[in-house]
């Protein structure tokens, strides 16, 4: 592990790291680094309230392939409902906001101003975006994350009806596949993302993609 020196930028090979993904800490949330970070798979994830900042790079990724995602029953049922509309890249802000005050208050919650206005930075710039979920008016569910060269490094999703944000990871899956885009890089394993059609590969492949692109 290392401390990062702002100026450069630069970020060691996980296989240097503390054996649970943690390669780095210091440094800041410019978009500098958080583009520098992601495009060699790294990503920020510490307490906000405790100050300094932590980077992960788990050596082996757990990732969707657009192609592979899984669409239970009760997906496909709540698509076929027509009760819900996406949307794409056009409430970043709504999103990210339900996402961090969701969860502000647990023990350990990392969403917070911080990263809420860093990631905002990101979005302005072109390289954070969001799936959104409607129901009427009204903003139900939807994720954000890092886009670049291809890959979509998911970082948080929220839902305000059951199965909404399934809803947006799918429908994101799925236009990415249009698009000819490579990965969702779900960064850790859940069970939940499992069940959905994710796998683990190690980092050396994962960054090959990251740097072939589209």
């Amino acid at each position: 592990m290392s401390r990062i020196a702002v100026e450069e930028g630069l970020f060691p090979r996980p296989t240097k790291g503390n054996g649970y993904g943690l390669v780095a800490v210091g440094g800041d949330l410019s978009p500098e680094i958080l583009v520098e970070a992601y495009s060699h798979g790294v990503f920020p994830w510490f307490d906000f309230r405790e100050g300094t900042i932590l980077w992960y790079c788990p050596y082996d990724r757990f990732v969707i392939f657009p192609a592979e995602i899984h669409v239970s029953h009760s997906t496909r049922n709540l698509f076929n409902k027509g009760i819900y509309r996406i949307s794409f890249n056009t409430a970043f802000r709504e999103v990210i906001r339900h996402c961090s005050e969701l969860r502000i208050d647990e023990e350990g919650a990392w969403l917070g101003p911080q990263m809420v206005e860093a990631y905002t930075r990101l979005h302005d710039l072109g390289w954070a975006r969001s799936v959104e979920v409607w129901k009427g008016e009204d903003l139900v569910g939807g994720l954000y994350g890092v886009h670049m060269n291809g890959i979509f490094a998911g970082e948080s999703m929220f839902s305000l009806e059951p199965g909404t944000s399934k809803l947006a990871l799918v429908s994101l899956a799925r236009k990415m596949e249009a698009d000819g885009e490579k990965l969702i890089d779900c960064q850790f394993h859940t069970d939940h993302l499992e069940s959905m059609g994710g796998r683990t590969i190690p980092y050396d492949e994962y960054m090959r993609i990251v740097q072939d692109g589209r």
